[in-house]
């Protein structure tokens, strides 16, 4: 995932400009990004990503501007299976609200594409972007692309035979974000220290951040599952640690999947997995002298433990269980930091 290091050479000439700006871009980028994984996560906990029926790429950047229009969007979202099953005695007042979550998504969702194409085709037009880091920076942004068109069949699968998005696409969706956020950080960390061949990447911090990265995944299908509604006590789930209903589902290999007892087992345990990893790192990297970046990262995963238990203590309030989300997110962003400026000498 490096570039090579003659792509960014260490002095400016008539041919080459300085990769910072490429790389601040790319930090804004990964900012917008970080906050629409959190509004994402809000609009799933409000319910309210279903609120707007319809996929309008040009004419939807704009809400209702009239009380008729309002009417006519309340009236789109009363013909589907989540109104009339679960919210049949809303109010347009509070229609509105969760109208608003699911409109700063997707309005989140095109500034981010705006924001990234156009400085992109700049510094393209204008030598900051060549060769191998233009290919990579387009593919990024054919990465975005995808999860626009991922965002259509995930909302649509509420609309009709469920009352809800499908887990499974609600987590497909969050994780091709997660993938989109890890790439762009990469290359920015690339621009702003180019990679040097005396050095290799610190794998254990690789290692942990894809456990950060299965783990947020997890966490996808328990916010698809509802299921941290269930079991709200720690660390035992109905007075044991294995849960009785684990095999609930048919067939038994479903059950990680379909089934929310075993769906929030295994995030529990892949918490408990991440944060016993992350201080194994730091407690082994200490002797490497390879930076404060390990102790954040074990400093974080305690927190976000931390915030992930008293989620579920406090049957998933929503602020606290977007900050968990966010959370999750600056994990895996300091994992990452750690993997980049964290590199050892190659051995011989």
């Amino acid at each position: 995932m490096s570039v090579s290091a003659a792509t960014f050479p260490t002095q400016k000439t008539s041919a080459t400009r300085s990769p910072r700006p490429v790389a601040i871009w790319l930090l804004v980028c990964c900012a917008m990004i970080f906050a629409m994984v959190v509004i994402g996560g809000i609009t799933r906990l409000t319910e309210s990503g279903l609120s707007i029926t319809e996929w309008k790429p040009v004419t939807g950047a704009l809400p209702p501007l009239s009380d008729q229009a309002w009417q006519e969007e309340f009236q789109r979202y009363q013909q589907i299976p989540e109104f009339r099953e679960r919210h049949s005695d809303m109010t347009l007042a509070e229609y509105k609200n969760i109208f608003w979550w699911e409109f700063v998504h997707r309005l989140w969702g095109r500034l981010i594409g705006t924001f990234y194409l156009l400085p992109f085709l700049f510094f393209v037009a204008k030598g900051y972007v060549r060769g191998g880091l233009a290919w990579r920076l387009g593919g990024i942004f054919v990465l975005g692309g995808l999860q626009g068109a991922l965002g259509c069949p995930h909302l649509a699968s509420g609309l009709v035979d469920r009352v809800d998005v499908s887990p499974y696409r609600l987590t497909a969706h969050l994780g091709l974000a997660v993938l989109i956020y890890c790439a762009t950080f990469w290359t920015a960390l690339d621009l702003l220290r180019p990679p040097d061949a005396r050095r290799v990447v610190d794998t254990r911090a690789v290692w942990l951040a894809c456990l950060v990265f299965v783990t947020m995944l997890a966490g996808g299908l328990v916010a698809g599952h509802d299921a941290g509604l269930i079991y709200n006590t720690f660390p035992l789930m109905d007075g044991r640690y294995f849960p009785a209903g684990y095999f609930d589902v048919a067939p038994w290999w479903a059950n990680p999947f379909a089934n929310p007892i075993a769906v929030q087992f295994d995030h529990r345990l892949l918490g408990e997995a991440t944060v016993i990893l992350a201080l194994v790192y730091w407690w082994r990297a200490r002797r490497d002298a390879i930076g404060a970046s390990v102790s954040f990262v074990a400093a974080m995963a305690v927190v976000q433990v931390a915030l992930g238990i008293s989620t579920l203590l406090l049957v998933v309030p929503i602020p606290l269980a977007a900050v968990h989300q966010a959370g999750a997110v600056t994990l895996l962003t300091l994992a990452i930091l750690a993997a980049h400026a964290g590199r050892r000498p190659a051995r011989a």
